[in-house]
């Protein structure tokens, strides 16, 4: 099998915000990985781009235009002025304003969005961006230490050219957002697997949960219970993969691979290793499906930088070593400096064999309910802008900034993604209807 064209996306800047003082969601663990990607020699095996910044117009595609104008206004300096918006917008504690916060989703959105991009022009077979992935981000608020929400920017940026587009998330929690956001339609089937039950953040991602109109059965979740480790995980993803590939047939893939399902995580409760967590996304890798990689949760900032390193070498065939090479983080791999550390199980794993084989049995049941993969009449495309310098690319240094002043080529259809405030207009219409 032929090695895959490779696209990294890094900007220096991206990981010197800071949520602020004892937050669990600590930006710099995007330096710590780029570091580990720099001096495992990674970085020569693919073609790294600083990203495009994501405009406010980029950003509206799916969120409100009042609250990403909020996004660019509010600072720590002013945010008095803004209390009413503070809780409309559910911005606060988990979701705090500090300094540079739009900047902030400007890199990480707009290295998803360009990594969309170069996927729709053949430019390479998988783009990765680790400071995206952020999934609970809703369309008219923040949620879950997310603010937008570049996997559904990016997904729709794919439609224009991709029928069919599968979204896996293998973070903790579920993927909220995105699963919201395509709720109605079945040009995107979204798939998570993540702890549900007790309580546990944010509340939804029942079996359940299938989707509705044109998007029924199009919405798959994979409920799981504390403790899960290498071997149950895989039990249970790979049959559902496989399954959701015969059924759906994608023609694209966005992987959100949030390391907080790690074992030793801050906020998690599994047991995965770094190779468990690794071979899911080598599976997917050998699926052959054009493929964006994404970030997303992961609060113990030692284990987060290995997973993503060691997922970078598997997404390249690259064989590294399990020595961590010197590097400016050096010490926060004490005591052992190994990529693959030991696993202290604290958690006993409450999912049984026949816990995991029942609902791949029910998952793969409500699959069978597709009638047949779901296609649309693709309209041509215009050439844009952006594309024009994406073709002149391997002549200039890809470290220059490119700015895409691409018009919306395409008019999504009403049921693309889910609209709170069309939905709620629907509901007011019914309402009347029966009066």
């Amino acid at each position: 099998m032929s090695k895959k064209n490779v696209v990294y996306f890094w900007d220096s800047e991206v990981g010197n915000f800071h949520y602020g003082p004892g937050h669990p969601m600590k930006p710099h663990r995007l330096a710590v990985t780029h570091s580990l990607v720099y001096h495992y020699g990674l970085y020569k095996k693919m073609q790294v781009y600083r990203p495009y910044r994501a405009t406010a117009h980029d950003m509206t595609r799916f969120h409100s235009d009042e609250y990403i104008d909020f996004l660019q206004r509010v600072t720590p300096h002013n945010i008095q002025a803004f209390n009413k918006s503070l809780s409309h917008f559910n911005v606060g504690d988990d979701c705090p304003v500090f300094d540079g916060l739009f900047d902030f989703c400007s890199m990480y959105t707009g290295a998803s969005l360009e990594g969309a991009i170069k996927l729709n022009y053949q430019c390479c077979d998988i783009a990765i961006n680790w400071s995206g992935g952020l999934h609970h981000a809703k369309k008219f608020e923040a949620s879950g230490f997310c603010y937008v929400n570049d996997i559904v920017i990016a997904i729709l940026e794919l439609l224009k050219y991709h029928p069919r587009v599968l979204y896996i998330d293998i973070d903790i929690h579920h993927g909220d957002g995105v699963q919201e956001a395509f709720y109605l339609t079945d040009r995107v089937m979204t798939v998570s697997f993540h702890k549900y039950g007790n309580y546990f953040f944010p509340g939804t991602g029942d079996m359940y949960e299938i989707g509705a109109e044109s998007g029924r059965y199009y919405s798959v979740n994979v409920p799981l219970k504390e403790g899960i480790d290498d071997q149950s995980y895989f039990q249970v993803f790979k049959p559902v993969i496989q399954a959701v590939m015969e059924f759906y047939q994608p023609t694209c893939i966005v992987l959100q691979c949030g390391s907080d399902s790690l074992a030793g995580d801050r906020l998690g409760c599994f047991n995965l290793s770094t190779r468990g967590h690794g071979e899911c996304v080598k599976f997917v890798k050998e699926l052959n499906v054009p493929l964006l990689v994404l970030g997303g949760g992961g609060y113990t900032v030692r284990n987060v930088s290995r997973c993503w390193t060691y997922e970078t070498s598997l997404l390249l065939d690259e064989t590294i070593g399990s020595d961590i090479p010197y590097n400016e983080y050096f010490e926060y791999f004490a005591p052992d400096f190994n990529l693959h550390p030991n696993i202290s199980t604290k958690q006993e794993n409450a999912n049984s064999k026949q816990y995991l084989e029942a609902i791949t049995r029910a998952v793969t049941e409500n699959l069978k309910c597709l009638v047949q993969a779901p296609s649309v009449q693709m309209q041509d495309v215009p050439d844009d802008f952006f594309r024009l310098q994406l073709e002149d690319e391997n002549e200039s240094d890809p470290e220059v900034r490119v700015t895409p002043q691409e018009a919306d080529a395409k008019v999504e259809p009403s049921n693309e993604f889910y609209d709170g405030e069309k939905d709620q207009d629907r509901e007011a219409e019914a309402a009347e209807t029966q009066k």
